[in-house]
């Protein structure tokens, strides 16, 4: 599933290739996404022209003179520039076309994405959504405090978007091993201290994934169609039984929510 650092490479991929660029025509493919295409996205966004690209946890936010275009690529989407005339593949949903001849493609094979018009700033999807993980606002101390009376393992604490947004269990993974945080321990019941050090952690292992082009998994490239790479830097994510990097212990594995958690039982308390 594309996460923070997968959906911010493709806002920074496809930015330059939008801004100031008109929408000359909208081509629907499949309009049954998790939420079906407004059949009136055509009239709502043909003319308008592109002001700049920007993200809201993992929502792209394309703005223009008329309202702004909402993207959620879901669990296998990619929204990529293209040339408008390259022929469709059968899962490229939706074209945006520009008047450069180029087109924003939505490709999503299994259509858990989304694509919405917003003529005004709010939507109910960006209700109540927490923090953004690289802002100024997030901290250890917002942490320690708003995980004061609960029970919740902490993992699953930072992956709660109204706590903080875009800490997918990838990155969940990482950085609470780079944190020295057992993922299973109660979020009520870490000091003040080690919630500072998990902050750092996320903000770290989110910066250093941008700045990789995010994780190369299954279905995910960035706006400009090519890969990320932090995959090759994974701590433990995906290494279930290999040695720690850390300690040489073997990595454990197990299943918080449904997801995989691998940590070291030495290095992690």
């Amino acid at each position: 599933m594309p996460e923070l650092p997968e959906v911010e490479t493709t806002c920074r991929g496809i930015a330059p290739h939008v801004a100031d660029r008109k929408v000359v025509a909208v081509i629907i493919r499949e309009s049954r996404l998790r939420w079906p295409v407004s059949p009136d996205l055509e009239s709502c966004i043909m003319g308008a022209r592109f002001l700049g690209v920007r993200r809201r946890a993992k929502y792209i936010l394309m703005d223009t003179d008329r309202g702004t275009l909402m993207v959620h690529l879901g669990m296998s989407g990619s929204l990529r520039i293209m040339p408008a005339e390259a022929p469709a593949l059968f899962h490229d949903h939706v074209d945006i076309v520009l008047d450069d001849h180029h087109c924003l493609r939505y490709h999503d094979p299994r259509r858990f994405g989304s694509i919405h018009w917003l003529e005004e700033s709010s939507h109910p999807l960006l209700e109540h959504l927490g923090p953004e993980p690289l802002s100024a606002s997030f901290s250890g101390a917002y942490l320690y405090e708003r995980s004061r009376r609960r029970s919740t393992s902490v993992k699953q604490f930072i992956m709660d978007g109204k706590v903080v947004v875009g800490v997918g269990n990838i990155y969940a993974n990482e950085a609470l091993f780079l944190a020295g945080i057992h993922p299973k321990r109660a979020s009520g019941r870490i000091a003040a201290a080690r919630y500072g050090a998990l902050a750092d952690a996320i903000k770290a292992v989110l910066s250093n994934a941008i700045d990789q082009g995010g994780t190369t998994l299954r279905d995910f490239v960035g706006g400009d169609g090519q890969p990320g790479y932090f995959a090759q830097q994974l701590r433990v994510y995906g290494r279930q039984g290999k040695p720690c990097r850390v300690c040489q212990s073997t990595l454990r594995e197990v299943r918080q929510g449904g997801r995989s958690t691998v940590f070291c039982r030495d290095c992690q308390r």
